[in-house]
């Protein structure tokens, strides 16, 4: 196989892996809390030939290194969540809550048992094989209290969060709040590793901070919906499957060529 070849084919899988990204964030559109993922590519060098001796006048307002540098394509080197906070709408449900700053996030407890951060706020009651009744996400991880996973007692009459982010529970007529939503601010979000659609963990947890509950921006009633720009996507799409047919046709014209070649006697 030709380098040409090979530089087209290297290339056509790693926007194959964009193209996947991309369709991930068009079908989470409407997903409570999701946050649409960019993609970052990096050239991949394959060789570097032929340094020329070390010539004054060759390395003056040189930018860039000696030689002739041959790639083997591009690679998708990164990609990274989009952080901005999405559109907030009203739903009128008891245990819905959308966060208002950009930078704080409900605590949750993954089925492995690990602590993890969202900002999707569409929660859920869970009876237990104890007898108690869990307050979970849509995925069934746990929601966090102050004291950990929040579990109540099965017979109440009435379940609500309210705009402090306390669980007021009644029964028999009489309400009371029963527990907290743990609610953590992160300065610098973008520290966050995806671990689902909407859930994220930290591999440092000394960047989290606990916050008061007068420091909690909370929409009691509200969703925060999914930040994907669908006209961006539509455009991101496009433009890559542009990129993937160059390459494709890349590798059509160097076939071609080829087989030029092996007429010629």
């Amino acid at each position: 196989m030709s380098r040409m070849m090979t530089q087209a084919a290297v290339t056509m899988g790693q926007l194959q892996q964009r193209l996947d990204l991309i369709a991930n964030n068009m079908a989470n559109s409407s997903t409570a809390g999701y946050k649409a993922q960019t993609s970052n590519f990096s050239s991949l060098l394959y060789q570097q030939l032929d340094n020329p001796p070390n010539d004054e006048a060759n390395t003056d307002n040189r930018s860039t290194s000696d030689g002739i540098r041959i790639g083997s394509g591009a690679y998708m080197s990164s990609t990274n969540p989009l952080m901005t906070k999405g559109t907030i709408q009203t739903t009128d449900r008891n245990l819905d809550a959308a966060l208002v700053n950009d930078n704080q996030f409900f605590t949750i407890t993954g089925q492995d048992g690990q602590q993890r951060y969202t900002r999707a706020g569409n929660f859920y009651l869970q009876p237990q094989q104890d007898g108690t009744v869990a307050l979970t996400t849509a995925d069934g991880d746990f929601v966090n209290g102050a004291d950990g996973p929040i579990a109540l007692q099965p017979d109440f009459d009435s379940i609500t969060i309210n705009d402090s982010g306390e669980i007021v529970v009644g029964r028999n007529g009489q309400t009371a709040v029963e527990a907290n939503l743990e609610i953590m601010a992160i300065d610098n979000p973008r520290v966050l590793t995806r671990t689902g659609d909407t859930a994220f963990e930290l591999n440092d947890p000394a960047l989290a901070r606990g916050l008061a509950p007068d420091e909690v921006e909370l929409q009691a009633g509200s969703l925060e919906g999914s930040n994907v720009d669908l006209s961006e996507q539509m455009t991101a799409m496009v433009n890559t499957q542009r990129a993937y047919q160059f390459n494709a046709r890349s590798i059509s014209m160097s076939d071609q060529m080829s087989s030029l070649i092996n007429q010629i006697r």
